[in-house]
């Protein structure tokens, strides 16, 4: 099955499923270890949602710890080599971790299609967060089911090469 084949067959399933209220609890202990370790086995080559959407792992500096720490994120690749991210944490009530990392240490690592580059971390607020969510939407409209979840404002950043 070619990949646009298999891509129109497999989105609507993970949408589905990524907005399903249990897949909240559950998806965060499941998917990321798997995109972990499928990222390690390949190389850096293969993330699981990277079948239906582009994707990351991004390495940031542990705010408390110091200690690096990897997480697999959907992104939003622009043309000028940036990326994307939202801090959706599967809907849930707190920001995930990784956020307040990067509030703490923009400095941080994407890798992406096997290759490593150094980023830099900006906080997306006000015109220029509210111009980029709908793009961010037509990527992964599973956002807006996060949002109405969620009791919080999600954080959303751009990661620039540096």
């Amino acid at each position: 099955m070619p990949v646009n084949a298999l891509q129109s067959v497999l989105f609507p399933v993970a949408r589905r499923l990524a907005s399903a209220p249990w897949f909240a609890k559950i998806g965060p202990r499941v998917v990321p270890p798997l995109d972990r370790a499928l990222h390690r086995l390949t190389g850096g080559r293969v993330l699981l949602p990277q079948i239906v959407l582009p994707s990351i792992v991004l390495t940031t500096t542990g705010r408390r710890t110091g200690l690096a720490r990897q997480t697999p994120l959907i992104c939003m690749p622009e043309a000028d080599g940036a990326f994307v991210v939202v801090g959706s944490n599967f809907g849930r009530d707190h920001h995930p971790a990784w956020t307040a990392n990067l509030m703490a240490e923009p400095k941080a690592e994407v890798a992406y299609q096997g290759r490593r580059i150094a980023v830099i971390a900006e906080l997306l607020e006000g015109e220029e967060r509210a111009r980029v969510w709908p793009e961010l939407i037509r990527v992964w409209s599973v956002y807006d089911t996060y949002v109405a979840r969620a009791d919080r404002k999600l954080r959303v950043f751009r990661l620039t090469p540096s």
